[in-house]
Order: C-alpha cells, then sequence, then structure tokens
C-alpha cells in the first residue's frame, strides 16, 4: 500500500522561511511525478509545484521564485523549500505522488504564515 507521509510544517513569520519533506513508501515502481498542493481554509486545492522523475519542475505564479520544489527519486522523497513566506501562503500542504495516471496523497501538513 503506497503511503506518503509530510513533515515540516509550522508557524513562521511573514519572510520566513519552511520546508517540507515527504517519503513515499510502499510501491516498487516509480513515481513519474511527485508534487505539493495545497488547500487555504475555504478555498479549493490548488496546485504549488510539481517534478517529474526526471527532474523538470512546474510552479504557481503566485510562488514562482520563492519556493523551489527537489526530489531523491532513490529515497522517494520529495521536498519544497518555501523562502519569503507571505500569510497568503498559509494553508494545509498535501504531498502528491502519480504512479502512472494514479494519484495518491498524504494526510497534510499545516503551514501558518503570520504577518
Amino acid at each position: 500500500q503506497v503511503r506518503l507521509v509530510e513533515s515540516g510544517g509550522g508557524l513562521v513569520q511573514a519572510g520566513g522561511s519552511l520546508r517540507l519533506s515527504c517519503a513515499a513508501s510502499g510501491t516498487g515502481f516509480r513515481f513519474t511525478v511527485m508534487g505539493w498542493y495545497r488547500q487555504a481554509a475555504g478555498k479549493q486545492r490548488e496546485l504549488v509545484a510539481t517534478i517529474t522523475n526526471g527532474g523538470s519542475t512546474n510552479y504557481a505564479d503566485s510562488v514562482k521564485g520563492r519556493f523551489t520544489i527537489s526530489r531523491d527519486n532513490g529515497k522517494n522523497t520529495v521536498f519544497l523549500q518555501m523562502n519569503s513566506l507571505k500569510p497568503e501562503d498559509t494553508a494545509v500542504y498535501y504531498c502528491n505522488a502519480m504512479i502512472v495516471s494514479n494519484p495518491y496523497w498524504g494526510q497534510g501538513t499545516q503551514v501558518t504564515v503570520s504577518s
């Protein structure tokens, strides 16, 4: 059974940094795409960033230049370095991993940015 476990969320002041990690386990298949989504209170879940197993990245416009996604294919782990955080970045952040077209989700980690 595929399992994704996130860590690294917390409370930070505006302008600060956090690093999220997500470790995937439970499969011998390679995750084709791994990424991060977020859901703020009262809003729909939205894409933050994705990275393919070849290293190609994609970012939401709202985080470009501030967030960096990376992955360790050997450990099935994906990271999200978040710098220059803003109050509007406050949300539950979810790890996502794809095996072909099958999505898997983590339980989410809260990120709160105070002004």
